[in-house]
Parts: structure tokens; C-alpha cells; sequence
């Protein structure tokens, strides 16, 4: 083989590896940079979500995934994070509830449900049907429950209703464990 031919074909092998480290390089930084900024408004959305709930809230404390809030040094609630299995995917949830352990708010942070038929879950018609309730009356009411799902997009309001249960009575258990050995 000749020198020059060798060159025609090392050449473009060189050009194409130098570009693709050049690539993952700026991926890489563009990442770190990015990253951050993505932790601090994803942060400051739940924070905005959590003063939705809890108007009287000053301030909020965060431990073992649960949201402690506090209204002018007064403990009124806490909030945390819960996943349903909807029909189009994964459902984020923020939950509150108020030191009584009864539901304070219900929060859609984010879903990848069907527009027009299960995007429904996010308005105030469905996520109100929880405020005020006990754990225990987050159910249908076939299950025993107060919340009724909405016609036309039950798999997506009964991933809600039971993510909800699920999380807040698992919540609630470890509050009151953590209560009581503080007494």
C-alpha cells in the first residue's frame, strides 16, 4: 500500500474521531452547566406548587423526602412527592397535608396523559375533590372511598387517587412514627 493511499484513509478516520470527542466534550459541558440551573427552577416550581397549598407558609424544611412547613415557626403541614402509573405514563404528584394527617392540596406536576381525556386530572374540578379528606377516604367509592374519578379518563384519576393513598398513608406512618419517639 502506498503512503498517500494510507493518508486518504487515515485522514477522514482522524477528522470524524476529533469531531466526535469535540462533541461529547460540549455535551458534557453544556450538562454541568445546565444541570444546576434545571435542579434550581425544578426546585423553586415545587416551592410555588407548595405556597399553592400552604398560603401560610414562611418557610419549609426538607428530610427524608418529606416537606416540613412552618408558618411563622409554627409546624402546619407537609408536602411530598408521589408517582402514578397513568394511561399515557409516569404521574408526579405533590401532595399536602396538614399536621392532622387530613389532605391539604393535590398538585399535578407533571404528566404525559392524553390531551383533552386524561390531561383532565390537572384542573381544580378533580384535584379539590381531594382537599379536606382523610388518607383513608382517598378512593373511589367503590373502593370505599369519597373521590370520584372522571368519566372518560378513569385509568388516569385512579393512578392519582391511588398514588395519593398509597404515598400519603406510607408518608403519614413515618410522620407519626417520627412524632411520637420525639415526644
Amino acid at each position: 500500500m502506498k503512503l498517500s493511499t494510507l493518508r486518504q484513509q487515515f485522514y477522514p478516520v482522524l477528522l470524524l474521531t476529533v469531531v466526535v470527542f469535540a462533541s461529547v466534550a460540549m455535551l458534557a459541558l453544556t450538562n454541568n452547566v445546565t444541570e444546576a440551573l434545571i435542579e434550581y427552577q425544578i426546585k423553586q416550581e415545587i416551592l410555588r406548587m407548595l405556597q399553592e397549598i400552604f398560603p401560610d407558609m414562611s418557610r419549609y424544611t426538607f428530610e427524608n423526602e418529606i416537606y416540613t412547613i412552618y408558618s411563622d415557626g409554627d409546624e402546619i403541614g407537609y408536602g411530598f412527592l408521589a408517582t402514578g402509573k397513568g394511561y399515557g405514563g409516569d404521574i408526579d404528584i405533590l401532595i399536602g397535608l396538614n399536621t392532622d394527617m387530613m389532605v391539604k392540596g393535590v398538585t399535578i406536576v407533571s404528566h404525559t396523559e392524553t390531551p383533552g381525556l386524561g390531561d383532565r386530572i390537572v384542573k381544580p374540578s378533580f384535584t379539590d375533590r381531594f382537599i379536606g379528606l382523610e388518607i383513608t377516604d382517598v378512593a373511589v367509592p367503590a373502593e370505599g372511598g369519597k373521590v370520584d374519578a372522571i368519566s372518560g379518563s378513569t385509568i388516569s384519576s385512579k393512578a392519582v387517587i391511588d398514588a395519593v393513598r398509597t404515598t400519603a398513608m406510607e408518608k403519614a406512618k413515618a410522620l407519626t412514627g417520627k412524632n411520637s419517639t420525639e415526644k
